[in-house]
C-alpha cells in the first residue's frame, strides 16, 4: 500500500481549465493500493482560491470528503504554507514511506523542505509532472511548459534537493493521445456512474484543445505521473543528470549536465495500449 499526499491544482469543473489533475485524483482513487492522505493545493491552472474550490467540490461529488485538504502558498517565494507544514507532519508520520505526487508548481513541497532540511531524506519517493527537454510544438502554437516555471527557485530546490525524483515530462506524455470517440465509446460501454461524471466533466476541454492547440483529443499529462507512481511497470527509466538552473527552469527546461549535476529519472511509456487500458480500468472502478 502506497501512503500518499497529492500536491496539485486541480481545475477540473472550472470553465476553461485543465482537466487532468482531477483525472489523475480519480485514477489515484481507483488504484487498490493506493492510500491518499491528503491533497495539497497550489497554483498553476488557476489561482489558489480557485484550486481549494475545485478539490473540495471534486471530493464531495465523488464522496470523499474525508479526505484532508491543505492551501498551500498562493505564488512563488510563499513557502510557509499550511500545505507545507502538512507535507512535513505526514513525511514524519510516514518516514521511508511516504510518497508525493506533485502535478503544478512546486512552492509546496521546497517549502516543506524550508521548514525541514530532512524533509526529503524522509520522503520515499517524488513523481513530478512538469519539465521539458525540447518545444513542445503542436499544429496551432506551441505549448508554454506551466508547472516548473511557475516557480523556478521551487523547483531547483526540490531537483536538486529531492531523493528518488522522477519527472515526468510534457515530452514524454505525447507518446499517447485520447481522443473524444475513445472517451466516449469506453464510457459509453459502462454503468458506472464514474464514466458519466468523466465524460460530462472533460466534454469542453476536446473542443479547448482542438480550437487552441489544432489536436484532435487530449494528452493526461498528470495521470500519466500518477500512473507511473503506481505502475511503473508500464514505463522505462531513463535516469540522467541534469544541470538544473533557475534560469533554464523559468522555462522548465530541463538541461543535461555535460558533468556533475544532479541525477533525475525521466521515465518513457512502454506501450500505449497497455497505458491506456490501465487508466481506463482504475477510472471505472471508483465508486461514485
Amino acid at each position: 500500500m502506497k501512503q500518499i499526499v497529492f500536491d496539485c491544482d486541480n481545475t477540473l469543473g472550472v470553465p476553461d481549465c485543465d482537466v487532468d489533475d482531477g483525472l489523475a485524483l480519480i485514477y489515484l482513487l481507483g488504484c487498490e493500493k493506493a492510500r491518499v492522505h491528503g491533497i495539497t493545493a497550489t497554483y498553476g491552472n488557476s489561482r489558489l482560491d480557485v484550486v481549494l474550490a475545485a478539490i473540495r467540490k471534486m471530493l464531495k461529488e465523488l464522496g470523499r470528503e474525508e479526505i484532508t485538504v491543505k492551501a498551500g502558498g498562493a505564488g512563488a517565494g510563499e513557502y510557509e504554507s499550511d500545505a507545507a507544514r502538512y507535507l512535513v507532519e505526514m513525511a514524519d508520520r510516514y518516514p521511508g514511506e511516504l510518497s508525493v505526487l506533485a502535478t503544478g508548481s512546486l512552492t509546496n513541497l521546497y517549502g516543506a523542505f524550508c521548514l525541514d532540511k530532512h524533509f526529503f531524506e524522509k520522503v520515499k519517493e517524488i513523481v513530478l509532472m512538469g519539465g521539458i527537454t525540447a518545444p513542445l510544438v503542436f499544429e496551432k502554437k506551441t505549448m508554454d511548459e506551466l508547472n516548473f516555471s511557475c516557480d523556478p527557485q521551487a523547483s531547483a530546490g526540490v531537483l536538486q534537493n529531492g531523493k528518488n525524483v522522477s519527472v515526468i515530462t510534457g515530452n514524454n506524455c505525447l507518446k499517447v493521445l485520447f481522443t473524444k470517440e475513445e472517451y466516449q465509446r469506453v464510457f459509453s460501454e459502462s454503468s458506472e456512474r464514474i464514466a458519466k461524471y468523466i465524460l460530462e466533466e472533460t466534454d469542453y476541454y476536446f473542443g479547448y484543445n482542438s480550437k487552441d492547440y489544432g489536436i484532435e483529443g487530449f494528452y493526461n499529462w498528470d495521470v500519466t505521473a500518477a500512473v507511473y507512481l503506481m505502475h511503473p511497470e508500464l514505463f522505462t527509466d531513463r535516469p540522467k543528470r541534469f544541470a538544473f538552473s533557475r534560469e533554464d527552469l523559468k522555462t522548465g527546461f530541463l538541461r543535461e549536465a555535460e558533468n556533475g549535476g544532479w541525477q533525475c529519472n525521466l521515465p518513457e511509456i512502454r506501450e500505449a495500449a497497455a497505458f491506456k487500458k490501465n487508466i481506463y480500468d482504475t477510472w471505472l472502478r471508483v465508486k461514485k
